[in-house]
């Protein structure tokens, strides 16, 4: 990376910190996300907590959009290079997704793809777009007020009812006047801020919490500068209207964001609760995703237009890893550099004789997703990437598979920088 550029980026981070859009884990105190403030202690050596890794440490300050200000469209594949990610791929190749484009030199942005139109459910990946509706709502009824979609995402607390049944996936309930921590499933009764549920959402995975955050999206769309409400007049405008005007109204939200940013939504969607209940109360339609469009959303978000530059960055600190790596985040390559992530797995198992079936090796269908902003090392980075997996082949184990193809990726995205 030559000295002018990194003097570039000095200069916007200096511009962005300026402003206090904040977190990883040293923004409790910002927005009220209590397992920060567990993160945060552990890491001092207050309470006791595994140590997160180098990449994982970042302040607040170090997180933001890296390409504001950019107007270049995604340049046309790379040929040779498309066809050294196919070559990466030693199973199945025609069952995976890949699209990649690569950041590091923001004068000469290089895009690979490998079968980049592969269509599939994306699992928990659509609650990216969970909170991309919600940041656009946000933003439509306060374009000018950026305070006050912070405060609201700050003070509206939210009290977890039936749309979050049912989940397994467990969350971290850091008490911070008893310096307690509970890990569980969210259930009815329980309460976060709108940061918190984000966090929830995109840490953890928790279908929860995005179904929570579907409901308030609901709410937003119909109330506007009214919201928040009181739970009572939330609860009779849910029960009283009718279904289908809940899903249309539904729908045109998680919709209309994505049609605003160019994504192709017969390519792109989010088109139903994350949980059973959800599903019985808003009806929906089928989600989806392809890796040229979930790249091209990425790309919005690193040139801070993915809604504005306030939601870009603060999606971008949303899918900042400081919870465990797993599946493509997972490899120890990556140990060292800044991951932004988000993954979903669905895999089924049916009947056959000498397989047995596991978690992420389903025989019916095996599929997993992974998305991902990858600036190396941390600090400073040389490299900086975006990058999309999608695949569905039987038998594997997936998670592994992901994993193996990231660590080739960050090798390839190097030798490619060899010279530089």
């Amino acid at each position: 990376m030559n000295l002018y550029f990194r003097f570039v980026i000095g200069c916007l981070a200096f511009l962005i910190t300026t402003v206090s859009f904040s977190y990883p884990i040293d923004s409790y105190d910002d927005t009220g996300i209590r397992r920060l403030d567990y993160y945060q202690q552990s890491q001092s050596g207050e309470v006791k907590g595994k140590k997160l890794h180098e990449g994982a440490t970042l302040g607040r300050y170090d997180v933001f959009p890296r390409l504001t200000g950019f107007d270049e469209d995604i340049p046309k594949a790379d040929a040779k290079i498309s066809a050294k990610i196919a070559r990466l791929i030693v199973s199945e190749p025609e069952n995976y997704g890949v699209a990649i484009l690569d950041l590091s030199d923001p004068n000469a942005i290089t895009y690979a793809e490998h079968n980049a139109n592969y269509r599939s459910n994306v699992g928990s990946v659509g609650k990216v777009l969970v909170a991309l509706a919600l940041f656009a709502q946000l933003r439509d009824i306060y374009p000018d007020d950026v305070e006050k979609r912070q405060d609201i995402l700050r003070n509206t607390y939210v009290t977890a009812d039936k749309f979050s049944l049912s989940d397994h996936h467990k969350v971290r309930f850091w008490d911070v006047a008893e310096q307690s921590l509970d890990h569980r499933a969210i259930a009815p009764g329980d309460q976060g801020n709108l940061y918190e549920y984000l966090d929830w959402a995109l840490s953890p995975s928790s279908n929860a919490a995005a179904a929570m955050l579907q409901r308030e999206i609901i709410l937003l769309s119909h109330f506007g500068q009214r919201y928040p409400v009181s739970e009572e007049e939330a609860q009779a405008f849910l029960e009283n209207t009718k279904k289908t005007e809940l899903g249309a109204m539904f729908l045109d939200a998680m919709s209309k964001p994505l049609v605003e940013l160019g994504i192709d939504t017969d390519k792109l969607r989010q088109g139903s609760f994350f949980t059973r209940t959800g599903k019985q109360r808003v009806p929906g339609t089928s989600s989806y995703g392809t890796p040229r469009e979930l790249i091209k959303l990425l790309y919005k978000m690193e040139t801070g237009k993915l809604i504005d530059e306030f939601s870009s960055t603060e999606l971008k600190r949303l899918l900042y890893l400081s919870e465990r790596r797993i599946r493509y985040a997972s490899h120890p390559n990556l140990h060292s550099s800044a991951v932004y992530f988000k993954t979903g797995s669905l895999y089924s198992c049916q009947p056959e004789e000498g397989f047995e079936c596991g978690k992420y090796q389903g025989n019916k269908r095996n599929i997993l997703a992974s998305l991902a902003v990858v600036e190396a090392p941390a600090q400073n980075p040389d490299y900086h990437y975006l990058v999309v997996v999608q695949s569905n082949v039987l038998r594997v184990n997936s998670a592994v598979a992901h994993q193996t193809l990231a660590a080739r990726i960050h090798k390839l995205i190097k030798s490619l920088h060899q010279n530089d």
